[in-house]
């Protein structure tokens, strides 16, 4: 599997805990050697003002956090583009999901996922999408961009419990026909992360899920990092979903 990373996703670029020391590290290292890293490159303006306002993305700038923030969701465009004939992984940060029209929080900034849905629809590469969040907190911001848009399906997965969320999934693939399923992959919910509820197999078998609804719809899969804070679990759990995804 293709992986679109950049060295500058090493940068610790805040103090919050997504952009802690040795979170990319804890990844790359496990990853390196059973995938193909892919250079990031920046989303352009443009991308980013179709989906967020132009007072949002001078906020960004006045931070400091333009570049960074730009890397990602540029990442996140290569890895939807490419999915479209191969499955795909942005290993990207800052993340991005809580990052809304006109504001941010939760550690984004700019909203990666609907930057990258948005590119393809804008130049026809795609007619429907389906994002599914599985990190443990809820996808505001890609609900607040993408919620109401008609061609775009957006759905959290909520439960605390291990079998139902498992259960949650595998009804929503079931039902799911779209030409692009993107992931927003949060780690966060593992047995030993922040949400104690998913297993390193159970991302596995998203994956694989997704895999499946994608070949069904005869469409494309790819996932962005999102969160996932405990560097000591953090690598496998990110290599399991991609074992999923690419039936390694």
């Amino acid at each position: 599997m293709k992986v679109f990373f950049h060295e500058n996703f090493y940068q610790v670029y805040t103090d919050d805990p997504a952009a802690e020391p040795g979170r990319m590290e804890a990844i790359t290292d496990l990853i390196k050697s059973r995938v193909e890293i892919v250079s990031a490159e920046p989303a352009s303006e443009e991308d980013i003002l179709a989906v967020h306002s132009l007072d949002h993305m001078e906020s960004v700038k006045a931070r400091g956090l333009y570049p960074i923030a730009a890397l990602a969701a540029g990442g996140a465009v290569q890895a939807a583009a490419l999915s479209l004939k191969e499955p795909s992984f942005g290993l990207i940060r800052p993340p991005g999901h809580h990052a809304s029209f006109n504001s941010c929080w939760g550690f984004c900034y700019f909203n990666n996922m609907a930057v990258a849905l948005d590119h393809l629809k804008r130049s026809g590469e795609i007619a429907t999408a389906y994002v599914l969040d599985i990190d443990l907190h809820y996808g505001d911001g890609t609900v607040n961009i993408l919620g109401s848009k008609d061609w775009v399906t957006v759905h959290n997965v909520q439960s605390q419990d291990r079998g139902a969320y498992m259960d949650e999934v595998a009804r929503e693939m079931d039902g799911c026909q779209a030409d692009l399923i993107g992931i927003s992959a949060g780690f966060d919910n593992h047995e030993l992360d922040w949400g104690g509820t998913l297993r390193t197999g159970d991302y596995r078998e998203i994956g694989r899920l997704v895999l499946s609804a994608a070949q069904r719809s005869k469409g494309g899969c790819f996932a962005l990092l999102e969160g996932g804070y405990n560097h000591h679990v953090l690598g496998q759990n990110v290599l399991a979903l991609i074992e999923g995804l690419s039936k390694v």
